[in-house]
């Protein structure tokens, strides 16, 4: 099976009458975009595979239209500022943007990290005309700082739950859950389960079947992507 089998979505009549049984049974479906420009938020020893594993679905999905196969994301980095940030394990990495320059996106990931008031105060603006803001891991207390989860449920690295709940009294925490998702905003446990919850708002974007296929790429065997 070639990548075009494996990642390719049919698209047509069948594919758009899918889409809007979907959206009429209400489900969370994300705006249809010829591109959504994903913004990964990093900082001082940002966890790197937080970062890499949503990475990795988001340049790996794939969708066919009119025949023609196209990656649908458009992925970035911003920092505080584009001095080379360092990441967990030593790795160095240059940011392509800074928090000043940053071109608005569709959906943020923020990884664990050390923020700083610049890139909070980004990550509170630009969340605000996002149409998804997501963490993974210890992100989680970053979108809390900038009052992001206020009212919502959310989770956490397990490690950190008990830290989560006495700082953040007021936001529901999921002790155990891989992800939760509140409709705009979302939060991953830790770690891989960010991988989870990249492939669900894939799903959100595109379809479960182009999430499915872009697992198979990945030979990612879990399939807790599909929870709501």
């Amino acid at each position: 099976m070639n990548r075009r089998e494996i990642l390719g979505v049919a698209a047509g009549a069948g594919a758009l009458a899918a889409l809007a049984g979907a959206a009429a049974a209400g489900s969370n479906i994300l705006p249809r975009r010829e591109k959504v420009r994903v913004a990964f938020m990093l900082g001082d020893s940002t966890n790197v595979i937080d970062t890499a594993g949503p990475w990795e679905v988001f340049q790996d999905t794939s969708v066919t239209e009119g025949g023609r196969e196209r990656n649908p994301f458009e992925l970035y980095t911003v920092a505080p500022t584009s001095e080379l940030v360092r990441m967990t394990g030593g790795l160095k990495l240059k940011p392509d943007y800074g928090v000043a320059d940053a071109p608005q996106p569709h959906v943020i990931v923020v990884p664990a990290q050390r923020s700083t008031e610049a890139s909070r105060e980004w990550l509170k603006r630009a969340s605000a005309g996002a149409d998804l803001t997501m963490s993974v891991c210890t992100g989680a207390f970053q979108l809390a700082r900038v009052g992001l989860l206020d009212g919502l449920a959310a989770t956490t690295h397990h490690e950190f739950w008990d830290s989560f709940a006495e700082k953040h009294p007021n936001i529901e925490l999921r002790r155990g859950a891989r992800f939760v998702d509140s409709g705009r905003i979302a939060t991953a446990g830790g770690l891989t389960s960010g991988i989870d919850l990249a492939l669900h708002v894939v799903a959100r974007y595109f379809g479960e079947d182009t999430a499915a296929a872009t697992a198979r790429y990945m030979e990612h065997a879990s399939d807790a992507w599909r929870t709501a």
